[in-house]
Parts: C-alpha cells; sequence; structure tokens
C-alpha cells in the first residue's frame, strides 16, 4: 500500500513550550495507524499539527506526496483530510440535522447519499435528527462528530480519543463504526484504550515526550510487554 501521509522529525511549539520534539511516522492507504503514548506525549498535538491548527515549526508534512506543513487549516481540510477533534467540536445549539448540514461542503445528490451512508453508521442520528447536539448523550455525541468529519468525502481522517469517557457498550458501536469507514478511508486514530486500539489498528506509533520512539506492526505491539509495560504502562 502506497504512503498517503509522512511526518518526519516535525517539531511543534505552543507559546514557548516545545510539545513536539521530533515526530516521524506513516499512514498508509487504508490502513488505521494508531498513536500511541501516555497522557500529555504529545498525540492530541501531532494531530492539531497535521491539520495546521498547531504550524510546525520544523520538519516535513507531506500529504498525498505534497507538503502542506504550511497551509492554513481550510486548505488542510479542502484537501481531503476530516478531523475528529478531542472535544468533539459539534455545535450545541444546533439540531443533529443543522450540524451536518453545517459541516457539508457540498448539497448535491453525491452529498445527500453520503449523508444517508453515514445515517447508516449511526443510526442513533437518525433516531435524533431534530435533537439539539448540547441534549444529546456522551456518545451520540461522539457519533456525531464523527458523522460531521466523514459527512465528506475524505481521503484521510484524523480522530483523537473517540472512546474518552463513554461506556463500554458505545465504545463497541464507536469501533464498529471506524472498522466499517475503514472501508473508504485512510485513519489516523489517537486512543488510550489500548484493547481497542489493538482490534482496529494496522500499525502503531509510539510517542513519549513528544518524540517518536518507535513504530510497527500493531500485531508485534500486542506481543511486546516490555514496550507496553515501558510506554503505556499495561501490565
Amino acid at each position: 500500500m502506497s504512503t498517503l501521509l509522512k511526518l518526519e522529525n516535525v517539531h511543534t511549539y505552543i507559546g514557548q513550550y516545545h510539545i513536539l520534539q521530533g515526530v516521524s511516522f506513516e499512514a498508509r492507504e487504508g490502513e488505521v495507524s494508531v498513536l500511541l503514548g501516555r497522557n500529555g506525549a504529545g498525540k492530541t498535538t501531532t494531530l492539531k499539527t497535521i491539520m495546521g491548527l498547531t504550524p510546525a515549526s520544523k520538519g516535513i508534512i507531506k500529504y498525498d506526496d505534497s507538503s502542506i506543513a504550511s497551509h492554513a487549516t481550510h486548505q488542510i481540510a479542502s484537501s481531503g483530510i476530516g478531523y475528529v477533534p478531542e472535544d468533539q467540536g459539534i455545535f450545541g445549539a444546533l439540531t443533529v440535522e443543522e450540524n451536518l448540514k453545517v459541516a457539508m461542503r457540498k448539497e448535491d445528490d453525491a452529498a445527500k447519499e453520503r449523508q444517508e451512508y453515514v445515517l447508516e453508521l449511526f443510526p442513533d442520528l437518525k433516531k435524533y435528527w431534530k435533537k439539539d447536539g448540547g441534549h444529546l448523550s456522551g456518545g451520540q455525541k461522539q457519533m456525531l462528530s464523527m458523522a460531521r468529519a466523514f459527512v465528506n468525502e475524505s481521503k484521510l481522517l484524523l480522530i483523537d480519543e473517540p472512546s474518552k469517557g463513554l461506556a463500554p457498550v458505545v465504545i463497541e458501536k464507536v469501533m464498529e463504526a471506524i472498522i466499517e469507514m475503514k472501508k473508504q478511508t485512510t485513519i489516523i486514530l489517537v486512543e488510550q484504550n489500548f484493547m481497542m486500539a489493538s482490534k482496529i489498528g494496522d500499525t502503531y506509533t509510539l510517542i513519549d515526550d513528544g518524540e517518536t520512539v518507535q513504530s510497527g506492526q500493531m500485531s508485534e505491539l500486542i506481543q511486546d510487554e516490555e514496550l507496553k509495560r515501558k510506554y503505556l504502562g499495561i501490565g
């Protein structure tokens, strides 16, 4: 499979703080690439840097063989990269229908078909179509956030901590949706729940103190008890 996104020695500052200090990894087309590490390791900042929200001060970010390191966020989104932020980023005062309509870049027949597909992925959203986003449950808000990103035809989808704060039964639904999404797009996933990450991830990148320490196949990490203990606190 060809490489869709590549980061090489990426550094990012937030104010005076040097958050990313050498992040490197690749995401191949049709795969789920999982970014793993302890809280504060730099995983969320990595996604924000890809999206241009916290621009890189150094390093290479290539998407579809073109550099996007200096691009504005709206340009990056328009190029086919969707983003599901950790805080979900929905509009609480708008209905589910309105949230999706605002997110759609086009309103043609293809977009309507895409919306129907998204509602098949997340049937709860169809059930609460006219309900304000702010009145949804935590799991429903997460589904709406993912639907907003996926309602456009994204070649690459960045998803930050989709299982955070959710009940196990809802996590299962989110996992099933991501597995289905993978059939149509490439995914970079930040996830603290290793059990979930190990079930849906094809590859992994371990980030510690803002730096990539190791990347490889998820199947290899599952077997590496020492690596999981050292960087994830598992075992």
